[in-house]
């Protein structure tokens, strides 16, 4: 078995294809540190024949440490020579050690998109490669819609990768460009093409089945010693291969090296910082990085996890810079309290038959009376629990409100008092949460300047007694990060903004005392 792969990760290209996903200059010069830092071998920056933007990235491309910067297009067109190409012309012009081109490896594509004969096809892939090659560049090729044309004609499939090879190709990346492939026909592919040929195969798949990151894995068992994806599996329509996941499950699971050892356990981090960046937020339920990755609901996970972490734990999350949790709910029973107890005043150990534990669970009971659920409000929970069982005042309070809106927008005036020292801060905004934002953080920043890392990344209500038509108790859930760690905090009330005050000043409260 292969002991380590390569990876590229193709985040500023292929991932800025997804819907929403747009990076700035500095955006691109921040997400290349990150993935540097990680460690991967490639990051594909862009394509410059394509994109002004791309090609004044290359233009002031930044150092790395570790990995090879990659400009990405495709072969020569048809009746083009490789040294008249516009885009090849950009390829060399982007002066990356490495580059990725792509072609067609399926005869559906040749005759109809590129409408082409199967042999003009084969010169331009074997011509534009050579080209390349003879300009000193390391050539990766990408066999685009390859699994398909396999499917197909599974000959001329791997006549492409020979016209590849025989221009001097150094790697030849197998691409499910449309996402259909199943894992049995990926692994049959790919092993059929690493006993053909000698040099690296890589892998480069896309999610439209949600088998990208199996196919990924099952190529690099079959072979492959090279994996194309995206941190998070951002891409066009249903996105790519997410690294995170197949690096973790490679490297953990298996014993095959994708990014150094040390690099590992930033994964959290490192993804959670690039969504900040792309101002996407990862859904909870995430592999290895999701805010409920390794969070536990029911009494009896609840209760095996306490005893035995691996018995509901695939890995520990501090593997991959994670942390594991359970959450409040009437599935989860004393033991979890006692445990979030614990969490909350280290030192402290009463037992199942306490009666502060039983006054505890008394109030819970009556929020959730109110609607108050801290399911998914671990944070909330936290404050909810410290606040019960101690009488210190809070780091700020509200003595006075004023939202107005109107159809230019919110504007948000509130008196807070921090310590002994009153404010009266302002804020405006697209709405009145927004607002109250902004003028929250006006307040504090002098006496806490930590909170401006404080960012609010979803804002989530719900109607609770929907009979009680626009008088109705809401609860607003808001999830918030300061760039590392990510948290959730709840308010409920008949007045959607004080709700939205309850849950936006406990998350900053809850930061402020998990700084001390």
């Amino acid at each position: 078995m292969l002991k380590n792969v390569k990876i590229l990760d193709t985040t500023l290209r292929d991932g800025a294809q997804g819907v929403g996903v747009q990076f700035s200059a500095d955006d691109r010069l921040a997400v290349a540190r990150i993935l540097d830092e990680l460690g991967v071998a490639y990051i594909e920056a862009g394509q410059p024949s394509a994109s002004p933007a791309d090609a004044d990235f290359f233009a002031k491309k930044p150092r790395l440490k570790n990995a090879k910067l990659t400009a990405f297009g495709a072969t020569a067109r048809k009746d083009t020579a490789p040294e008249d190409d516009a885009g090849l012309r950009a390829l060399l012009a982007a002066e990356t050690e490495a580059v990725t081109i792509f072609g067609k490896a399926s005869r559906l594509h040749v005759n109809q998109v590129l409408r082409c004969g199967p042999e003009e096809n084969l010169a331009m892939i074997e011509g534009s490669a050579a080209f390349l090659k003879s300009r000193g560049r390391e050539v990766i090729y990408d066999a685009e819609h390859f699994f398909d044309g396999y499917r197909e004609d599974s000959a001329y499939a791997l006549e492409t990768l020979s016209a590849a090879l025989r221009g001097g190709a150094d790697v030849l990346a197998l691409c499910d460009t449309a996402g259909g492939a199943l894992p049995d026909e990926a692994e049959r592919a790919v092993r059929d093409v690493c006993a053909r040929f000698s040099v690296p195969v890589g892998i480069h798949t896309h999610n439209d089945a949600g088998m990208a990151a199996a196919n990924s894995i099952l190529a690099v068992l079959a072979g492959a010693s090279h994996v194309q994806g995206t941190v998070g599996g951002v891409g066009e329509r249903c996105g790519n291969a997410d690294l995170v996941t197949v690096i973790a499950g490679l490297q953990l699971k298996r014993g095959i090296a994708c990014v150094p050892e040390a690099s590992v356990p930033e994964l959290t981090r490192a993804a959670r910082a690039i969504a900040d960046i792309a101002n996407l937020t990862i859904p909870p339920n995430a592999p290895y990085v999701g805010g409920n990755a390794f969070v536990h609901k029911a009494g009896m996970h609840i209760d095996g996890v306490m005893k035995t972490p691996a018995s509901f734990e695939h890995i520990p999350p501090e593997a991959v810079g994670n942390r594991g949790g359970f959450a409040a709910s009437e599935l989860a029973g004393r033991s979890y309290l006692l445990e979030r107890i614990r969490r909350a005043f280290p030192g402290k150990s009463p037992d199942k038959a306490d009666p502060e534990l039983l006054s505890l669970m008394d109030a819970l009971k009556n929020d959730a009376r109110l609607g108050l659920s801290y399911e998914a409000a671990e944070a909330g929970l936290h404050l909810r629990i410290q606040r019960h069982f101690t009488n210190s005042p809070p780091r700020f309070t509200l003595t006075q409100m004023r939202v107005v809106t109107d159809l230019e927008g919110s504007t948000a005036v509130l008196n807070i008092r921090a310590g002994e020292r009153e404010t009266l801060s302002a804020g405006q905004g697209d709405g009145p949460v927004h607002a109250l934002d902004q003028a929250l953080t006006r307040a504090l920043e002098d006496v806490y300047p930590q909170i401006k890392a404080v960012r609010l990344t979803d804002y989530k209500v719900r109607v609770l007694n929907p009979d009680g038509a626009t008088a109705a108790r809401v609860r607003v859930l808001i999830n918030s990060t300061d760039g590392a760690a990510v948290w959730s905090t709840v308010g409920v009330s008949e007045n959607i903004v004080l709700a939205s005050w309850m849950a936006l000043s406990d998350s900053l409260e809850y930061y402020l005392n998990s700084k001390e």
